[in-house]
Order: C-alpha cells, then structure tokens, then sequence
C-alpha cells in the first residue's frame, strides 16, 4: 500500500522509519517533512491547513492510509475530512482530539468517568482576579496550565506563591500563549514518577506500546523551563506489567468506552501522561498523537508490523491482529536543541553529522528541526534539531545510554544544547 505521513518533526521522521520496515508498504509519502524524512519518504509541498488540497493529492497518489503526525491538524479536524472523502487516515476526529485541545474538556470528562487524575479548578476568560485569589491560597505547590495546545510549554509547576501567580500571569498574556491560555486549569501537584503510556485504537480495542518517559525540562536534574521534549527513553521500569495492567483497565478502557458513550469514538493514537502515585496510577494529560520524543524510543520496540497496526486502527480491525511479538531490548533518545531554546534562539547554523559507519550500531538519528541551506547543506530550522537513538535488542540500558551519547559527540552546530543525563532514571 501507498502511504502518506503529514509532519516534519523527529516524530514524523520516526514514523516514516518505522512504516518504511513494513513489507506491507510499496510507496511512502510525508509532506512537509523534512530532510530525514526525504531520505525514506518523497515529500512533496503542501500547507498543513489546506485539507482539501492534501486529499486531493492522497488521490493523486493513490495514498491508501494516512497517518497524521501532529496535534494541531488533528484538532483543526483534518480526521473529519479525509473521512468524509472516503479516505482512511489514522487519527482521532476533531471532537476525540478535544481531549488534548481542551485541557479543561478532559479534567470535565475524566471526572464524569471516574477516571483517576488530580484535582483542579478551571478558570474562564474574564476570571483571571479569581483565579490569582486562589493561587494564594491553595496549597503548595500547584500546577498551572493552559487549556490549549502549547507546543508542550502550557504547564508550570509552581513551589512558591510568586512562582504561582507569575505562572498564570504569563499563561494569561495573549502575546504569550494566544487564545491557548485564555482559559487556565489549577491543580493539585502530584508527586510520583512519570511515565507515557501509548494505546493504538480504532475506539474498542486497542494495543499498548512500550512505557516510555520523557524529559521535559532543559536543563539537567530537571531543571529549567518546560520544552517540548529534551529526550526520553524505553522501557519505562516504573511502569511494571502489573501496573500496565492497572493502566489499561482502570484509565485506557473507561477512556475509550466514556468516548464513545459520548458519540465521540475515539481512533488512533491515545497518549496517556501518567503520574504514579501511592494512591495509584493517575492521568496527568491525554494527548492525541504519537509523543514526542517518546515515538522515537517506543516504535523500534514494537515488535509487529507497524503499517499492519496503523491500518487497523483506521479500519476498525485492531481486535484482528495476530498477537504481536513483546517489546524487547532498550531505546534512549538525546535530544540535541538550539542554543537559547525552549526561549529565543538562532536557525541558519550549518549541522556536522557523522559519516555511515561512523556511529555505534543500532543508533538512529531522527531530524526535528532541520532543513537545507541556500548551498543545499545541512542547516537547523529549529528548537529541537535532531534526537540520537540507542536501540540495543539485549536490553542493557546503561550501554543503550552510553551508545547514544557516544554518536552525540560525533554531531555539531553552533550553539547545540542537550541534556547530559538522559535514561539516568531507568538506572536507578
């Protein structure tokens, strides 16, 4: 079959990597992408808003599935769409996704659902005066965010009464965060380890990938401001069959089954932000997509035939998979980002990759924020440029730990950043 991936980022390029294994796939597409992705995939100009136009060329190209990268399509209704055309796309509709594009529909929903997660208070536009009286009361710490997408950035943990209030101020400012943060959800903290749990579902059944964590902050012992994504790593052993057990009957079913009792049956992919705390398991956000950095570490765990997956959850054939193979071995993934980000920072900077053979086997580099010079050279185009993965079968995570940073030192551009204690977690 013909495939078509809609994104340009390191999750994208993890997705076309892996679809590009499948026997199943004759041909693979990705627009924009970039210039990872044009190494599997050919890509072809397109504007991300224009569904039209982007159906049109999925009949054009005889695309047989769709695979849709990021949040904000997704939100914008892209599912709707191509499903209208008669197209099959792996992705929740627009009133699925809602559970990321809202943070304050999903806190609402999980409480209708008596799904586990911390407790909070939403304040509406026009109500910022009530919302900074109760930052000055509520118990510390407490956990800000903003109800709409913000590129991962919406959510402060705030120790200090000055912290809380400078948090929902900024959250608050139009200039900062746009309508996102017109709407501001505050939480309780949770304390506990943190892990992401992926359900690939076309609304009944569903298979779950590899626990992954993720490393937010930019700065080492998690520190500094909120990012995107600075690495992450897989498996998660926090997160123990049991518990994944736990996670599938006491948040991933009850999510998808309230979904549908809704009449909004939710497809695709389900990220569930876990925090795990004595009292249990609870959900920390929903998001709609594929993580990332976590695909770049989950997907070359996952033993079965990922198109197989994809289609299935577009189809409604899940619950007709063969069983596939456990997730074996260990993945770790650095981040390697622009200097001043996730806050100001410069693109246009020649990048210097190793050559083939040059890297430690089984590492992958996966390009974020990439793009082409005016001499056609390797140049970043972005906050987060490019993640190295450590893939090793054995599962021997300090190795897997030390062949990724072993292939960062071959790599440079002015001003690179990354985190130096990526998978450190899993260690202990």
């Amino acid at each position: 079959m013909n495939v078509l991936v809609i994104g340009s980022g390191g999750r994208e390029h993890a997705l076309v990597w892996k679809l590009s294994q499948s026997p199943r796939v004759k041909q693979l597409y990705c627009t924009p992408g970039n210039p990872g992705t044009a190494e599997l995939a050919l890509p072809f100009p397109s504007d991300a808003g224009d569904f039209p136009g982007l159906i049109a060329a999925s009949r054009r190209l005889g695309i047989d599935l769709t695979v849709v990268g990021p949040e904000a399509p997704l939100a914008a209704g892209i599912v709707d769409e191509f499903r209208d055309a008669g197209l099959a796309v792996f992705g929740p509709a627009k009133r699925a996704a809602e559970l990321e594009w809202s943070k304050a529909f999903a806190k609402d929903f999980m409480r209708r659902h008596a799904i586990p997660a911390a407790s909070s208070t939403t304040f509406t536009p026009g109500r910022v005066d009530e919302a900074l009286a109760h930052v000055r009361s509520a118990p510390l710490p407490l956990v800000i965010k903003a109800d709409g997408l913000a590129a991962g950035k919406g959510v402060v943990v705030c120790r200090t009464r000055d912290d809380a209030v400078r948090a929902l101020e900024e959250i608050s400012d139009p200039a900062l965060f746009g309508s996102a943060g017109s709407t501001v959800l505050v939480e309780e903290f949770m304390a506990g380890a943190e892990a992401s749990v992926f359900a690939v579902t076309d609304g009944s059944d569903f298979v779950t990938l590899a626990p992954a964590q993720d490393h937010k902050r930019a700065l080492d012992g998690d520190r500094g401001k909120n990012t995107g994504g600075m690495g992450a790593y897989a498996p998660a052993p926090c997160v123990t069959p049991a518990l994944m057990k736990e996670v599938e009957e006491r948040i991933i079913r009850p999510t998808l089954e309230g979904m549908a009792s809704e009449g909004r049956k939710y497809t695709g992919c389900l990220y569930v932000g876990l925090m795990l705390t004595n009292e249990g398991p609870k959900v920390v956000e929903y998001n709609c997509r594929f993580g990332d950095p976590e695909t770049q570490v989950v997907l070359p765990l996952y033993g079965g035939d990922f198109a197989d997956l994809l289609l299935a959850s577009a189809t409604g054939a899940v619950g007709a998979l063969p069983q596939a193979r456990p997730s074996a071995g260990s993945a770790v993934c650095v981040v390697i980002a622009s200097g001043g980000y996730p806050g100001s920072y410069k693109t246009g900077k020649p990048i210097s990759l190793p050559g083939p053979g040059e890297t430690p086997p089984g590492v992958h580099i996966f390009h974020a924020g990439t793009g082409r010079g005016p001499g056609g050279e390797l140049v970043t185009s972005g906050g987060r440029v490019l993640g190295v993965t450590a893939v090793r079968p054995d599962g021997g995570m300090a190795q897997t730990i030390a062949e990724a940073y072993e292939a960062v030192t071959l790599i440079s551009f002015d001003g690179m950043h990354f985190r130096h204690d990526i998978g450190k977690g899993a260690l202990a």
